[in-house]
């Protein structure tokens, strides 16, 4: 199937209805992989945001799985003809908590497809719409888009785009080891079988990265976890990220954020160990 086809566009407006509990053991697994002490965790507990994914995981058969550890092209998600697959981003509204316990549906609609060429090649972006219920109510607790960009395969010569300086005097920072054992977790926490995260004969010799990848909803969780760490009590009402360059597990990196002169919007930013913004987000607050 070629970019050029109409069939990709057939995809928009395809939709899937999946079903969960959320369950206390992956909240306590995720508590422990962000290093936080042990906590009580009983029915009702309200889950931080972005904690939603864990669950409603893609489990796929072994015989459905591609050869970059993704479930084969098709399904769901429109058959992209193209070997990279990456998180580019995401926008949420956090209406309500899920809690602990809560009978979860999710709701997902392919918002649309589009391709391009860019200075690597062919690319193609996929928006999809997740929309999340607790306990069969009308209205979502969760609305959230995720985008997803398909890329050719790297060759060589091939420039990246330049990379965009972090800012500086960030007043809340921590540093992150990306080290394998924090990739694995995640990866198991998330059902994530892309190589990328764990494989690195895979990532450096066919997909001509340096190192293992630092999973973007990782990173994304990171930035809001120290906005949770440096705000316990904030209520947060929106948060949308961008991708904007590769973390490897090669060298620790940061994530920052500063609380704006609104006190209702916080900039939130990852970067990496040379200075270069990896990631940049904005969380907004009731």
């Amino acid at each position: 199937m070629g970019l050029e086809s109409a069939s990709l566009g057939a995809w928009i407006g395809r939709g899937e209805t999946m079903h969960d509990v959320a369950g206390r053991t992956p909240v306590a697994a995720l508590t422990a992989t962000l290093d936080h002490p042990p906590a009580e965790l009983p029915p009702g507990t309200a889950l931080p945001p972005l904690w939603h994914w864990l669950y409603f995981l893609p489990i796929h058969r072994q015989s459905e799985i591609g050869a970059d550890g993704h479930a084969k092209r098709g399904g769901f998600l429109p058959p992209v003809p193209l070997p990279r697959r990456m998180w580019a981003g995401s926008q949420f509204e956090f209406v309500s908590p899920i809690r602990i316990g809560d009978r979860l549906a999710r709701t997902s609609t392919i918002e649309d497809v589009t391709s391009k060429e860019g200075r690597t090649g062919s690319l193609v972006f996929v928006k999809v719409r997740h929309e999340v219920r607790c306990n069969e109510a009308a209205a979502p607790a969760l609305i959230e888009f995720h985008d997803i960009v398909y890329r050719d395969a790297k060759r060589p010569g091939d420039k990246e785009p330049p990379p965009q300086p972090a800012p500086s005097g960030a007043p809340w920072q921590r540093e992150i080891v990306p080290d394998d054992v924090l990739l694995f977790r995640y990866s198991a926490l998330t059902f994530n079988g892309h190589r990328i995260h764990y494989d690195r004969k895979y990532v450096t010799e066919v997909e001509g990265y340096p190192g293992l990848i630092v999973h973007g909803p990782l990173i994304a969780t990171l930035l809001m976890d120290l906005l949770r760490r440096q705000m316990p009590d904030a209520d947060v009402a929106a948060f949308r990220f961008k991708a904007v360059r590769p973390t490897f597990d090669l060298h620790p990196f940061k994530v920052n954020g500063a609380l704006q002169d609104d006190d209702r919007t916080v900039r939130l930013w990852a970067q990496d160990h040379e200075g270069w913004l990896t990631m940049d987000a904005t969380a907004t607050l009731r």
